[in-house]
């Protein structure tokens, strides 16, 4: 297992039911298992299941616990190996390992004999009805379901047919084998379901070998008991598919006997977590792929510079229940900005450039600043900044006309340099055609560096800047909510109408040097503006590129996935 650092092991009622099976003998050991069918990249709500079920085999070490790493790669016609590698990947980013690798597709041979065995027992038949002829006759909620003119078929034809229907003698969709359970079930899962289709699809992992496949419901549960899965862990819409879970179980010979145990999913605001809708917004356009850093996906987090132990605190924070219900993003942000705040180093960087000449400072003059690796942690240092007579400042820490209380830079006024010498106005330029404030010049005091203000100044903030000749360009891509309501999912309109036009804005600024050394995914706190990272894709020091990972403060800014 993957070192997760010094979270608290969280409590919670699954948990609870796992040490009470281990207190009272009824399992030795615990095997768990995150099972993603590879269609798509997870997202942060799998980041909770991935928790939850490598959380739990980590934190049993002790009895030898494990958890398997496994794909349930049943249907090959929205399966990718693209999907296989990315899942891999974000498992090992969030910090763990797998015990066991498997894949569903493994155990088709499996599948298929207990399949045999049910049409053998009588517990399943060949149906030729059309799929729209299933869905008719399998009623509703208040009405019971029409039993197939093929449920009665012999066994011997039943088993003739699948043959057949695996020997690919058949057209996709012609004919499929459902289990014969409750045709009048209160559960719509009990009445009749289909447990193997035909489909001609080539698969990742076998080929044309086959040319019919399982159902998810029949072969899960198959799954789970080939590999001593002791509690199979899954969302709430399970919970009704449950008693087919343990049909299987009960009907099939298997070498173990799972518990299936549902949980609530992960909800959250100003985003979407459906496979289907994120894919949606990649293949129209809507984002840029499936790691755009405003996306809920792991990849997307990733690059958005959310590291991957504040994913676990937030797990961790919001729990396993039993109870749907929607987690405010703000959640996440702030775990976000908890860890980045003990952990990131300090580094300067302007948005907006506004030029400024040190009026009284000579062209080959070099001043040196001292500022502070991180300023709640003294035992990192300090850092040594150096500027000549030109600096870049943010256009907003200059006003021509400034209000009572502007602290900063204008006409009469003096600002401190961050870790250096007070700057006092003198002069500044302005562009004619558009009346913006081109160039602003200014004398150093020098000698005030680290000293109280002198008297007869007045200097109440100090600002961040770039020196003007070693300061490099530097691109920002500056993320806000990717929806402008908090459920997109509930908007009558689809969720797409709601997107925000205004999710993203590039800008270019200016870095300290300092920062052209920055590796990919390097994180930040830009003095005064935000967290950022080093873009894993993009940043090169030649072209350095970085993502606003989340503001200073929760009221700083918006931006958030």
């Amino acid at each position: 297992m993957g070192e997760l650092g010094k979270e608290n092991i969280p409590t919670d009622f699954i948990r609870e039911i796992i040490n009470e099976d281990l207190a009272n003998g009824k399992h030795q050991t615990i095997i768990t298992r995150f099972p993603p069918e590879p269609n798509g990249y997870l997202h942060i709500g799998h980041a909770k299941s991935i928790c939850l079920n490598f959380g739990i085999a980590q934190e049993l070490k002790r009895v030898g616990a494990r958890c398997n790493l496994r794909f349930d790669d049943t249907n090959p016609s929205k399966e990718e190996v693209e999907y296989v590698e990315s899942i891999m990947e974000d498992v090992q980013w969030l910090g763990f390992s797998w015990d066991e690798l498997h894949f569903a597709s493994d155990y088709f041979a499996f599948y298929y004999e207990c399949a045999v065995d049910l049409i053998c027992k009588g517990l399943a038949y060949v149906d030729e009805q059309t799929l729209e002829e299933m869905r008719t006759a399998r009623g509703n909620v208040t009405t019971a379901g029409t039993p197939s003119p093929w449920r009665g078929r012999p066994a011997e034809e039943s088993l003739a047919l699948f043959e057949r229907m695996k020997a690919g003698e058949f057209a996709d969709g012609r004919m499929v084998l459902r289990a014969k359970i409750d045709m009048a079930s209160p559960n719509m899962n009990l009445r009749d379901p289909v447990i193997y289709r035909i489909m001609r699809a080539h698969h990742h992992n076998t080929g044309d070998a086959w040319c019919i496949y399982p159902m998810y419901d029949y072969a899960h549960p198959l799954e789970d008991a080939l590999e001593g899965i002791t509690h199979s862990l899954c969302t709430l819409e399970f919970e009704n598919h449950r008693p087919l879970y343990d049909w299987v179980i009960n009907n099939c010979h298997v070498p173990a006997k799972p518990r299936q145990i549902e949980f609530a999913r992960l909800n959250l605001t100003y985003t979407v977590m459906s496979k289907r809708k994120l894919l949606q917004l990649v293949r129209d356009g809507h984002v840029n792929g499936w790691d755009d850093p405003r996306l809920p996906t792991v990849s997307g987090i990733r690059r958005r510079g959310y590291p991957s132990a504040a994913i676990r605190n937030f797990c961790a924070h919001i729990g396993i229940t039993k109870f749907n219900g929607m987690t405010r993003v703000e959640l996440l942000e702030y775990e976000v900005r908890d860890f980045l705040n003990r952990e990131a180093g300090r580094r300067m960087a302007v948005m907006t450039p506004l030029k400024v000449i040190l009026e009284n400072v000579h062209d080959d003059e070099v001043l040196t600043c001292e500022l502070q690796e991180h300023p709640e942690f003294t035992d990192r240092g300090m850092r040594m900044v150096e500027h000549g007579n030109s600096l870049w400042i943010e256009k907003d820490d200059f006003m021509v006309d400034p209000p009572k209380k502007y602290f900063r830079l204008g006409p009469g006024k003096c600002v401190r340099l961050r870790g250096g010498n007070i700057m006092k106005y003198l002069s500044h330029e302005v562009d004619q055609q558009t009346g913006e404030v081109t160039l602003v010049k200014c004398e150093l005091l020098k000698g005030t560096a680290g000293m109280p203000t002198p008297e007869g100044i007045v200097c109440k903030a100090a600002i961040h800047w770039v020196d003007g000749k070693r300061g490099k360009d530097a691109e920002f891509r500056l993320y806000d909510r990717l929806f402008t309501v908090e459920e997109p999912d509930a908007v009558e309109e689809g969720f797409v109408s709601v997107l925000n036009p205004e999710s993203l804005h590039v800008i270019h600024g200016k870095i300290e040097p300092a920062l052209s050394d920055a590796k990919p995914e390097e994180f930040y706190q830009f003095e005064r503006i935000g967290y950022f990272v080093a873009d894993r894709k993009d940043h090169t020091d030649r072209k350095p590129v970085f993502n606003r990972t989340v503001g200073l403060k929760e009221s700083s800014s918006k931006a958030s996935i």
